[in-house]
This record gives structure tokens, C-alpha cells and sequence, in this order.
């Protein structure tokens, strides 16, 4: 193909898969995009062995046609590309890429069976009667990562300890069971169930391996159906947050060099909460956003009338603006939540977040007597790294919830 054969195609400025094709339709190569239209377009680049190498000029050469299917998303993308490819082994993919140091998922072969990342290498290895599925290879390690992050939030699974096969928890180690409860209380774990509703885990594990997302929406939908029929209200809208979740995938890892994948800093989501009030009077609550590089999202800021106390409490109101908050199903889920406060408040939080069965880190900034920070809870992990952007967050909180309140203030006395 020339450049002016490729000008006849009318590619779209969205995620997707692409395919060129050579004699009798044989797919030559696969490959994914951000926006198919530029991605595609710079094959045709005039320093492309350069920029890419020999093999992809050469394929380039005996390619004939291109198709392209949109996807939702970027991470979609990866995993409908990860599967043709497996399955129909274009050529100039097999030649470009060594498998060997790629990630896989696999899913071993046990009543109560565990997701593993494992190298290409080792694969190989892998004896046929421990894993039931393998998918990959995923070139893409940031992207794969992001993937994995992304079905943590869906779903609970195992990938190292897991219940005994023989269903006696008493006869577990108390260092065994403990590491199970622990990794349960925080939701990396499914709670107590029993192997047939695991199965349904992993079958909505394996769809979305497959990319097929609309599969495993049917399946919850005709869940979610059954429990509101049966009145279980509470379990019928955590599938509908599945569902949701599911139908607005957003990718967590931004590609904008595609020979590279990296996470560009302004898409961190850092949301700050934060409670005014005059002794109990006029209460407010507010939640702020900012990035990593300390840029204030204001078009995000929001403002919650406190409701359901008129005395000081501070948790108290903190719980009931984060209980709104995450209710608001449409708004995008922070990376990282700040409160204002110790471990109470702190507490607060994580104790909403795993309600509505949401991993996120919480870190919690402790004022001394003039209001000033003097230390920050949490994981030392993210505290180290986003110090300055968790203080200015809970900085600007502050500010915002005292204008706030100091405007609900005026119009109470106006009236």
C-alpha cells in the first residue's frame, strides 16, 4: 500500500482495533489504537522503517486493504487485539514481538481457582493440569496493569491465598486464615461464598479476558432483575454499580506516544473533603479536586448541605457527604481520597469506600491547634509521592468549605 491508497479510508478519531490485510484478505498484522485514524496514518510516514523497523515496512508493502473495528475504550482495545491475535497469528505480529517476556492471565484449575500473572517464559512450563485458562500475551505491561486495577473494582478473586478445598476454615493456620480476612475486609478478596458462586466470577473474569464486556452486562442484568424481584434491594444496586461500571470503562493509563504507554500525571483524580460549621449551626460539607501537578478541577468542586445533624459532628457529616458522593454513579472515581482529620476521620472513609465495595487509598491530614498540617495517614507509598498535591488538596478544601459556609451563614441571617 501507498500513502494515497490509504487516503480513500475514512478511519474514525476513536479507540479501536485495525487489521491489513494482503492477497485473498490473509490479516497480515493487528494492532490497537487510541484514535485509529492518526495511528493507522502514521504507518505511512516516509522514515517508517526508522521509526518502527524493516519487518512493518515490508508489511506495509504487501498490504492490499485495512479494516478497523471501534471499541469503547483503549483497554478494550488490548484485550480484543490480544485475542485475534492469538487465534489467528498474523505473521508480521509473530515477527515483531517476542512473547517470552509478555504478561499473561491465567486461571488455574482448583474449586476455588486463582487469576495469576505470569511471564511468557514461564508459561511454558506451566503444566496443563494447574491452569484451566491462559490469556495474553499483553505487550502493553502499564496497560495490563491498569486492566488488572480495573477488574479489581468489578470483581473479587483470588490470586494467591485461597479457602481450603476441603471447606474447613477451622482446620486453616490462623496465619492462613488471617491473610484471607485481611485481604476480604479490604475487597481484594470475595467474602465468604460458595464455589458455585465463584464460578460466576470467574466466568465474568474469563468474558472480560475474551472482551466480550456485553456478555457479562446481560448476565448481571438478569441478576440484577432477580434480586430487585426478590426485594434484595441493597445486592440488586451493587450489580447495578457493576454495570455501570462496566458500560462506562474509562482507561486509567493514557496513550499518547503509542510506542510507549505511560501515565500522564494530570489524569490522577485527587478528591479533598472537608466540614464547616459554627458550632453545629449552618454545616456544611464540600469536595474538591486537583491532579498531581496541583491544578484545581473547580468545574468538579461540590458543595453538600449537611442534612442529618445540627449538632457538631464531624464524622458524623463527613460519612453522610461521602455516602452522597459515592451514590453519584456518573462521576469518575478519585485515585486517591483526602480527609481532614486523624484516624476517625480516616476510618470514616475507608468504612464508606468498602460499603460500596470500592478499592482506593485514603489518607487523612492531622491539623495541630492552629490549624496547621503536622502529619498525614496513610500508606507511605502514595503520602511520599504526592505530599505537596495531598496538602494543597486539603488546603484548598479547607478554604472552599469556609467560603461555603460563610455564604450559608449570610443567607440563614438574611432570612
Amino acid at each position: 500500500m501507498k500513502k494515497t491508497d490509504y487516503e480513500k479510508y475514512k478511519l474514525p478519531d476513536a479507540p479501536g482495533i485495525y487489521f491489513f490485510l494482503g492477497r485473498n484478505r490473509k490479516v497480515l498484522y493487528i494492532g490497537r489504537a487510541t484514535s485509529l485514524q492518526s495511528r493507522v496514518r502514521s504507518y505511512f510516514d516516509k522514515n517508517i522503517r526508522e521509526k518502527r523497523s524493516l519487518v512493518i515496512e515490508k508489511m506495509i508493502k504487501e498490504s492490499l486493504s485495512i479494516e478497523w473495528a471501534e471499541t469503547d475504550s483503549v483497554l478494550e482495545a488490548m484485550l480484543l487485539e490480544t485475542n485475534l491475535i492469538r487465534t489467528q497469528k498474523p505473521e508480521y505480529n509473530t515477527r515483531s514481538k517476542d512473547d517470552k517476556s509478555f504478561n499473561h492471565a491465567v486461571i488455574t484449575n482448583e474449586t476455588y481457582p486463582r487469576v495469576l500473572i505470569v511471564r511468557g517464559k514461564d508459561v511454558v512450563e506451566l503444566d496443563d493440569t494447574i491452569y484451566e485458562s491462559i490469556y495474553g500475551p499483553f505487550p502493553s505491561g502499564a496497560l495490563f496493569k491498569d486492566a488488572l486495577k480495573i477488574l479489581r473494582k468489578l470483581f473479587q478473586f483470588y490470586d494467591k491465598d485461597i479457602p481450603s478445598e476441603t471447606d474447613s476454615n477451622t482446620r486453616m493456620s490462623k496465619l492462613h486464615k488471617g491473610k484471607l480476612d485481611f485481604n476480604r475486609q479490604i475487597g481484594l478478596y470475595p467474602e465468604s461464598c460458595s464455589s458455585e458462586e465463584y464460578a460466576k466470577t470467574i466466568k465474568h473474569i474469563k468474558l472480560f479476558f475474551e472482551g466480550r464486556k456485553y456478555e457479562i452486562i446481560d448476565d448481571l442484568e438478569k441478576e440484577m432483575a432477580q434480586l430487585a424481584k426478590d426485594e434484595k434491594f441493597e445486592e440488586a444496586n451493587q450489580v447495578k454499580k457493576k454495570i455501570f461500571s462496566l458500560t462506562h470503562i474509562q482507561d486509567v493509563a493514557l496513550i499518547k506516544d503509542e510506542s510507549r504507554v505511560y501515565r500522564d500525571e494530570k489524569s490522577l483524580r485527587i478528591e479533598a473533603y472537608d466540614i464547616a460549621h459554627m458550632h453545629g449551626k449552618d454545616m456544611v460539607g464540600v469536595m474538591v479536586v486537583v491532579d498531581a501537578q496541583l491544578n484545581p478541577q473547580k468545574s468538579e468542586y461540590r458543595k453538600f448541605s449537611i442534612r442529618n445533624y445540627d449538632s457538631p459532628n464531624d464524622t458524623g457529616a463527613l460519612s453522610e457527604i461521602l455516602e452522597r458522593r459515592f451514590s453519584h454513579l456518573e462521576w469518575r472515581l478519585p485515585d486517591l481520597v483526602v480527609v481532614d482529620g486523624g484516624v476517625a476521620q480516616k476510618n470514616v472513609a475507608i468504612k464508606i469506600l468498602k460499603k460500596n465495595k470500592i478499592t482506593i487509598p485514603v489518607v487523612g491530614v492531622v491539623k495541630d491547634e492552629r490549624h496547621k498540617p503536622k502529619k498525614i495517614l496513610g500508606v507511605k507509598k502514595y503520602i511520599d509521592e504526592y505530599k505537596d498535591a495531598i496538602l494543597y488538596a486539603n488546603s484548598e478544601a479547607h478554604r472552599f468549605a469556609i467560603t461555603y459556609h460563610r455564604l450559608k451563614r449570610g443567607s440563614t441571617f438574611k432570612k
